[in-house]
């Protein structure tokens, strides 16, 4: 199986627009890997991408995406959904339909039922925008899956966490999971063990973030996301040979030279990058 991070980001794309920081005046000048687009993943050999943020049809450029014949969402959230646009994009062609001839091709969403309900639900006063790229322009075939589904010789499981979903890739021996936003609490499931890969996000990085912000104890964002030591405490109770973090938040207040430095600080966990490949 090969994956690619097509964006590493948090909701706040990096560079934050107007935002002086050291790591976003750095981000503007330096490109990637220190500019983080939205959070979304790419499965080649299913040509299956996980979430459409805003900025989803630069990052696919950027990674240089050849084909996409299925999406995956997570959950309903802005920053992994309003980039929907790139169905048309991909598959609308006006000057066919100008001739009669509709999208001939549309691509499969899958999601979890809950997940799919919400989807369903963004729409403007026409109605659902799903509903005008399946019914009315065919860009789009929905699928609601809330066990597993079988692509060629990959099975997906998908495991609800929440409002959320946790996503397993399983091929043969190997085994990745991609759990990117909103799995805390993290289901309790066996299939997590002995994983080769985890890449997680929903994580707050260290203890003091942008501008010399310290997390207090009492902070509510402990409640709501992930820290480090817990990510930890995951990786030991399922046995996972490697973790990747993603989702990184600009308010984290990190570079990709300051992530580097941190892989220093653990073993086997290190922090994702536009562009960044997995090869199972």
């Amino acid at each position: 199986m090969n994956f690619k991070i097509i964006g590493s980001g948090g909701c706040v794309t990096l560079p934050k627009p107007l935002c002086c920081c050291r790591v976003c005046m750095e981000a503007r000048k330096k490109g990637n890997p220190y500019a983080r687009f939205g959070c979304s993943l790419y499965l080649e050999e299913a040509k299956l991408l996980i979430d459409t943020p805003e900025d989803i049809s630069q990052s696919l450029n950027y990674g240089e995406i050849k084909e996409i014949d299925r999406v995956l969402y997570s959950h309903m959230d802005p920053d992994h959904t309003l980039g929907m646009r790139v169905f048309e994009q991909l598959r609308l062609n006006w000057l066919n339909i100008s001739q009669g001839i509709e999208c001939e091709n549309p691509i499969e969403v899958i999601a979890m039922d809950h997940v799919m309900e919400d989807l369903n639900s963004i729409r403007s006063k026409h109605g659902s925008y799903f509903d005008y790229y399946e019914k009315i322009r065919n860009l789009i075939k929905r699928h609601v899956v809330n066990d597993s589904i079988q692509i060629g010789e990959i099975k997906i499981t998908l495991i609800k966490a929440e409002s959320a979903t946790v996503f397993v890739f399983e091929e043969g021996e190997k085994k990745l999971i991609y759990a990117p936003c909103d799995v805390k609490p993290f289901p309790v499931n066996g299939i997590f063990k002995d994983a080769d890969v985890m890449i997680i996000g929903n994580t707050v990085i260290g203890d003091v973030l942008k501008g010399d912000f310290k997390l207090e104890e009492d902070n509510p964002l402990r409640e709501e996301l992930f820290v480090m030591d817990e990510i930890v405490e995951l990786k030991n109770k399922y046995n996972i040979k490697k973790v990747i973090m993603t989702h990184l938040e600009e308010d984290w207040g990190k570079s990709y030279d300051d992530y580097l430095e941190l892989e220093n600080h653990y073993e086997d966990i290190s922090f994702a990058y536009d562009g960044m490949v997995i090869e199972l």
